[in-house]
């Protein structure tokens, strides 16, 4: 067994009031149980609530103003940096402008899916909906299984629906950081 194997990763919690960062034990480190912690962290120095930035988080330095901003814009849109500790967050932007783009293109993808589904024409047979799922697989497969009313069906309405309440969701992120 790999020595690596028995290390668990604890996530890193940010206060921006004071531009610092501390790990907190999880509750299997107290308990032997298999469990993570569920009560908000607070600062041992200032005593704010603390952000959960994620296991990958790297601080910037206590004085690096500016870094220390744009780490807290990323955590007002819901950007921090969680994962297994394998691969990785995916991408971080690393400024204002990179996570404004970010965020623009996020929601043109999403106008391209609602304009997919605002033209589409819903299959009516069986044969109809067999070429659907296999010419529109891409769109089809975007749209979340819960708010499918039947197996594999995604119906033309809830997916309008769906795609712009994802829109609306960027929208209020970037009027958040501009």
């Amino acid at each position: 067994m790999c020595r690596y194997a028995m290390i668990k990763y604890k996530p890193h919690y940010a206060c921006f009031k004071c531009r610092k960062t501390f790990k907190r034990k999880l509750l299997s480190d107290i308990t032997g149980k298999d469990a993570s912690y569920a009560n908000e962290a607070k600062c041992p120095d200032c005593g704010s609530l603390m952000a959960n930035m994620g296991k990958d988080f790297e601080a910037p330095k206590k004085g690096s103003l500016k870094e220390w901003a744009h780490i807290e814009r990323l955590y007002s849109v819901g950007i921090t940096f969680h994962s297994c500790g394998c691969s990785g967050p995916g991408y971080i932007p690393n400024t204002a402008d990179k996570l404004i783009a970010y965020l623009e293109g996020v929601k043109d993808d999403y106008n391209h899916n609602l304009a997919f589904w605002r033209q589409r024409e819903e299959p009516t047979n069986k044969s109809e909906v067999d070429r659907d799922k296999s010419l529109n697989w891409k769109y089809i497969s975007q749209v979340p299984t819960a708010i499918r009313p039947k197996k594999g069906a995604v119906g033309k309405e809830d997916a309008i629906n769906y795609w712009i309440k994802r829109i609306t969701e960027v929208e209020q992120k970037l009027a958040i950081i501009k």
